[in-house]
């Protein structure tokens, strides 16, 4: 069986406003939680607790998202402003 080999490049990945894109689905996992809690006893009747703990869940990953991606963001930054200023090593 012959090898698979692209026929052209990949492309360049997408930039676009990631902290916000975090952020709000985040906040959207916090009020689907919050939506659901006074529910909670209706989940548990029918055994679907667990999807008010998944919405918990996600919030509290989308944190640690927001966390991750401030911080990448501000890398990123770092290294083009180090691209530009090739003196800035020195000091």
């Amino acid at each position: 069986m012959a090898k698979w080999t692209p026929k052209h490049e990949a492309p360049e990945p997408l930039e676009g406003p990631v902290v916000a894109t975090i952020t709000g689905g985040t906040v959207i996992w916090f009020a689907l939680f919050l939506l659901q809690l006074p529910f909670y006893g209706w989940f548990a009747d029918r055994g679907w607790e667990n999807w008010v703990w998944t919405c918990l869940a996600g919030g509290a990953l989308g944190l640690l998202g927001v966390w991750y991606v401030r911080k990448r963001d501000a890398a990123i930054r770092r290294a083009a402003e180090g691209e530009r200023d090739p003196g800035a090593d020195w000091a």
